[in-house]
């Protein structure tokens, strides 16, 4: 059977998907990447179906050595990835050969770089999901992050050839002051008009102790009218819970599924990515948008993707 050993897991490197879906009600987070469109990038780029299973390399990318032929793709931060010491370019295919060890380094830029496999990896899907759930110790590959001597199997070996040569516009160029649209809601009225204005113009600060449960952010502390608690109600991705700290967090894909903070907004989906890719010292500033707007950038962030899909194929039915 196919497969790639590590050799070096790097910080954290998790098999992620898009995350595992209808188990909120009995206590299971999502899990799934953390920038799901870089994420689905890098499918496209391997022909892979959008929701396949990658590796989530976390600041310090892993090494890894395949003993089949086959076709990866990098995206997401730029890592400097070499394949048996030779430099190789982020945002495109390439093909791997038995014996073949791809070497990745600590993150320039961004904070998470996602390697995808050409028909992925033959790993069974826990509760319809590949994910790893790292405090279930579930999903993924045997429920844990990766660890030297892996060997993680490979649904099958493919070159280049059978899907063409794939290369897509690099958009690891990221910076460290990001602004991240925000619907305000659900219990923005807990807030005070000053708290709010707070909230919408300050600077925040990417903290250390961020992790795949939320981004915490250090900064100006919001003013609230009678307190923080309310009686514990839903999280969604992106949520931003207001703790008795009075700084913000936002919840991501390892959140708990309940919590008993007020949330004073939820970043837009199509803006996820950037908070994913925000290394702590990261400064973080909050624009509220409409819902109409929130759904507009969503539709033209899957219309690009979908867009990258038919130009891949396209250019593999012209060669």
């Amino acid at each position: 059977m196919p497969k790639m050993t590590v050799i070096s897991p790097g910080a954290l490197s998790t098999i992620q998907d898009t995350g595992r879906f209808g188990y909120m009600s009995t206590g299971f987070s999502p899990n799934g990447a953390m920038d799901i469109y870089s994420m689905k990038i890098a499918n496209i780029l391997v022909g892979n179906a959008l929701n396949d299973g990658v590796v989530e390399m976390t600041l310090l990318g892993m090494s890894v050595r395949f003993d089949c032929t086959s076709v990866i793709a990098l995206t997401g931060a730029d890592m400097q990835p070499e394949i048996n010491g030779e430099a190789v370019e982020m945002y495109t295919a390439h093909e791997v050969h038995d014996g073949d060890v791809l070497v990745l380094k600590a993150a320039q830029t961004g904070l998470r770089t996602y390697l995808a496999v050409a028909h992925g990896f033959d790993i069974t899907a826990v509760m319809g999901s590949m994910s790893t759930n790292l405090k279930c110790s579930l999903g993924g590959f045997m429920g844990r992050k990766l660890c030297a001597g892996d060997e993680i199997p490979l649904r099958q070996s493919i070159s280049l050839e059978l899907i063409g040569k794939r290369r897509a516009k690099c958009e690891n160029n990221y910076t460290l002051t990001v602004t991240a649209r925000v619907m305000l809601g659900p219990q923005d009225d807990l807030f005070t008009d000053e708290g709010i204005k707070t909230f919408l113009s300050s600077e925040y600060t990417v903290s250390d102790k961020s992790d795949r449960m939320g981004v915490r952010l250090d900064g100006d502390m919001i003013e609230n009218k009678n307190g923080v608690d309310i009686i514990s109600d839903g999280i969604a991705t992106g949520s931003v819970q207001i703790p008795a700290s009075g700084t913000p967090i936002i919840m991501m894909a390892d959140r708990q599924t309940t919590g008993g903070y007020a949330k004073i907004a939820t970043v837009i989906s199509a803006d996820l990515h950037k908070i994913a890719q925000a290394r702590p010292g990261t400064k973080v500033r909050f624009k509220a948008v409409d819902e109409k707007t929130a759904l507009e950038l969503k539709k033209k962030q899957e219309q690009k993707l979908k867009a990258l899909q038919y130009r891949m194929l396209y250019a593999y039915k012209e060669n």
